[in-house]
């Protein structure tokens, strides 16, 4: 099968990763995939208020997800963030969580921003990477980075890295999964279309090797910013 962008079944888009790209933030990454291109934002930890919302015993992730106005194609996006993006956001959360040690950090928050200002299909997955690469940009105490990538079905054909049109135009069932390489750990499973449990197992094995691509890519763009740090 020929995919409507040229690639394989199981071939990923261009992907450029980076860390350190926003001046006043403890973390920050940019992650483009294809294209959809996120940015996040770490601020924390830092003292969390109002003090009854403070844990002695650990602290609290935050996560926000937003889309840029005119980020998809020319369709404005409603700013200030619907009910799509508290979904996502909660989302992210909860993929990211299972990696961070907030027992590190007690009465504390820690706040990722994703803002996407270009989107073609796995916004969601693109925020996650985004987000773990600036977490361990800002020195937050993690088990490990997740990855996250779309895998699905078309025409009776498993695919990685579902696209745009491949989700809303041609109809292929989406699933949005977060991988944990050092747990073996799936921290994000959504399933978007119809799927029998034979081939949602084939495509889980898929992303899975998939993601430990996007792994080493995560990998490399930390390891320059502080190979530079040395240099220096």
């Amino acid at each position: 099968m020929k995919r409507n962008d040229g690639r394989k079944n199981d071939q990923l888009r261009p992907i450029t990763a980076k860390v350190g790209v926003i001046k006043n933030a403890d973390g920050s990454a940019m992650f483009k995939l294809g294209g959809t291109t996120a940015y996040s934002a770490v601020y924390g930890p830092r003292d969390l208020y109002p003090r009854f919302k403070q844990d002695p015993e650990k602290g609290l992730l935050r996560c926000d997800y937003n889309m840029m106005p005119f980020s998809g194609h020319g369709e404005r996006v409603r700013p200030g963030g619907g009910r799509r993006s508290k979904e996502i956001s909660m989302v992210t959360q909860n993929a990211l969580l299972p990696v961070i040690n907030l027992k590190g950090y007690p009465n504390a928050v820690v706040d990722v921003f994703i803002e996407l200002t270009e989107t073609d299909a796995g916004t969601r997955c693109a925020g996650i990477t985004a987000a773990s690469m600036a977490l361990a940009d800002a020195g937050i105490e993690m088990k490990d980075l997740v990855i996250s990538l779309s895998v699905g079905m078309l025409d009776g054909q498993l695919l990685a890295d579902i696209n745009g049109k491949e989700d809303c135009e041609l109809g292929a069932t989406d699933i949005p999964i977060a991988y944990i390489p050092s747990m073996d750990k799936i921290s994000l499973l959504q399933i978007d279309g119809e799927i029998s449990r034979e081939e949602l197992k084939k495509a889980l094995e898929l992303g899975k090797k998939k993601c430990l691509e996007i792994y080493e890519i995560q990998k490399k763009a930390l390891k320059q910013k502080y190979a530079a740090k040395v240099k220096k």
